[in-house]
């Protein structure tokens, strides 16, 4: 099983994600491979550092690591082209948006992109719901 955490910025979500993540995945994930994808290298590094099995940097790799992921888990702005203050090119966002992958996407009402209907919850609240989602899609 693939699980591709993209994030960009300074890689916080990804870190909290990926902690989150690498804990369950001793216990119950065990064969899963854990990749962290960001948008930039400090996104990168921080999610390597959090316990990502592997990590790239750049449109590429979001590309590559979007056509045979099973799980896509990231902020919601992954989907929108220019989000995460431009970091989100048009063809990450179409890997993403294309990809055949269970998309579980954290609701941060930033960069313009605000989703009504969801309460807004601090980033230790939505990487736990994150993770609980993922472990309920398997």
């Amino acid at each position: 099983m693939k699980i591709v955490v993209i994030d960009g910025q300074g890689g916080r979500m990804g870190a909290l994600l990926c902690e989150k993540i690498k804990k369950i995945k001793r216990e119950r994930l065990d064969s899963a491979q854990l990749i962290a994808i960001g948008t930039n290298s400090a996104a990168t590094a921080a999610m390597l550092k959090a316990g990502a099995d592997c990590g790239a940097t750049g449109e590429n790799p979001v590309l590559v690591a979007c056509r045979d992921a099973d799980f896509i888990i990231g902020p919601l702005g992954i989907l929108a082209a220019d989000s995460l203050m431009g970091e989100v090119t048009p063809a990450m966002a179409v890997a993403v948006g294309s990809s055949l992958a269970q998309k579980i996407l954290l609701p941060v009402n930033r960069c313009n992109h605000h989703v009504v209907g969801v309460q807004d919850y601090s980033m230790a609240k939505l990487t736990d719901e994150a993770v609980e989602d993922l472990l309920s899609l398997l």
